[in-house]
């Protein structure tokens, strides 16, 4: 009975790994990933299984690209509760949850899942996404749990970033604490849905870079941001969802956006030339990115000296922290408002639209509508169109100081502050970006070029003329 036993133990085993190996993609309630063992996606772009990041000797779940050396992780499950050997196993149960083990049967991570199951499969998508659904369900998207809803410190192409609102799944990017350990770290990038909703970085609490509200193009503080050759983006906002996502051109292309442990949100793209990821773009790109580097009615300015300066009709707050290069505090009205006897804008172009977490909008709007109700409440400090496109539409209300606001050289957008009569008729339109500054010294200088010209045509004509006259009166 003993050698009967041990022979269909080991027939079982065998047929497990056959199993696996025949769907190398996928796994089942009868099939296990021990520490060693990996699965590997369709199209062999990502493999699953056990791995020790850095230096480390810790033992985590993850995924990571098969064929990019070295090691590339984009997704880890137990990266708060590591396995200290390798005794770790990725099982899928009867009721559709994946859980990772240790060597004593300790539940070290799941994936809670609420919804009931039927002959349920863990499969890793070409996508980097692993997700779990019924067996018997013909509905390819119909998961019951899946990996892109919480992401790590990656975000990849076709994940989406921002909330579900109907059950407040909130997927937000978080740094690792170090490249030895996948722990969340101090540092998260998400979209706040307080106001108009914009992405903010955050080290811990403290707001690091503010990527700006959507504009109807882009997140309009990152102006670099554009569809180009390798991805498109969408950002999707309704009642039910609201998120941002990009979708590769060429599938065959490796493409990543990493929260670093340093705190940058860095897009990196896969050279096979070179065998090395290429940083793409870093979505702060100055020191004008920190954020609210100029405090309230500041405006930073990367090409000038100091690089903060304040709104038109207001001063420092403190002129001697100022002098010292800390303009933190930021600025003050020169002239109180008075609603009553009535105050005037002053337009702004070329810039970063304040931070909108004390605003108000409506999409329905237009400029003129939004600027009317702005100057009927007195509490209005500044508005906005809150979508660009198409000459510019929706209404954005501010009502608080505004804050974190610096110029662009391209794609910047206009808003319009609140001011005191006498200093709005002072300056109806005041151009943050330097480009008009410069225009404005090359028209003079072609004009004091043009007159200096002429001059010398008239007077080379009049010593021409008055040689013939003296000409003649010779003969």
């Amino acid at each position: 009975m003993d050698a009967l036993a041990t022979v269909v133990f080991i027939f079982s085993y065998v047929f497990s790994l056959l199993r696996i190996s025949t769907a190398v993609d996928t796994i089942n309630v009868n099939q296990h990933i021990r520490d060693g063992e990996t699965i590997t996606s369709a199209g062999g772009t990502f493999q699953l299984g056990f791995f020790s990041p850095g230096d480390s000797k810790n033992r985590y779940l993850g995924i990571w690209y098969k064929k990019v050396a070295p090691q590339t992780v984009v997704w880890v499950a137990n990266r708060e509760s590591p396995l200290t050997d390798s005794s770790g196993v990725l099982k899928v149960t009867q009721q559709g949850t994946l859980v990772v083990v240790s060597g004593t049967n300790g539940i070290l991570w799941n994936s809670n899942s609420s919804r009931s199951a039927q002959d349920p499969n863990a499969q890793l998508l070409e996508s980097g996404n692993l997700v779990m659904r019924n067996g018997n369900d013909s509905d390819p998207e119909n998961f019951l749990w899946q990996s892109f809803d919480y992401p790590c410190d990656t975000l990849l192409p076709g994940m989406k970033f921002g909330w579900n609102r109907v059950t407040g799944l909130d997927r937000y990017l978080s740094s690792w604490k170090s490249a030895d350990d996948p722990s969340k770290g101090n540092f998260t990038y998400g979209i706040d849905l307080s106001g108009f909703p914009q992405p903010f970085l955050r080290n811990g609490l403290t707001v690091k870079f503010r990527a700006g509200p959507w504009n109807g193009v882009r997140f309009g503080g990152i102006p670099q941001l554009t569809n180009n050759s390798l991805f498109t983006f969408d950002y999707v906002s309704n009642e039910k969802e609201i998120y941002f996502i990009y979708y590769l051109v060429n599938s065959s292309v490796f493409v990543r956006r990493v929260l670093t442990p340093d705190g940058y949100s860095r897009r990196f793209t896969w050279t096979d030339k070179k065998n090395e990821w290429t940083l793409y773009s870093t979505a702060q790109r100055d020191d004008c990115d920190n954020y609210a580097i100029c405090g309230v009615y500041g405006i930073c300015k990367i090409d000038e000296s100091p690089k903060c300066e304040c709104m038109k009709g207001f001063r420092p707050k403190f002129q001697s922290n100022w002098d010292m290069a800390d303009w933190s505090k930021g600025c003050v009205r020169s002239t109180p408002l008075d609603c009553q006897k009535g105050d005037g804008f002053v337009k702004y172009s070329g810039v970063k639209l304040p931070d909108t977490r004390n605003s108000w909008f409506d999409e329905s709007m237009n400029l003129k509508e939004c600027a009317s109700l702005c100057l009927r409440n007195c509490s209005c400090t500044a508005y906005a169109n809150s979508d660009i496109r198409g000459g510019g539409s929706g209404c954005l209300l501010w009502f608080d100081d505004l804050i974190d606001i610096r110029d662009f050289t391209q794609n910047g957008q206009e808003f319009y502050a609140r001011m005191a009569a006498s200093e709005s008729e002072a300056s109806s339109c005041i151009n943050s970006s330097s480009k008009k500054k410069k225009k404005q010294v090359i028209v003079i200088s072609i004009s004091i070029t043009g007159i200096v010209f002429l001059s010398l045509i008239l007077i080379l004509y009049v010593l021409k003329k008055r040689k013939k006259q003296l000409k003649k009166k010779g003969e």
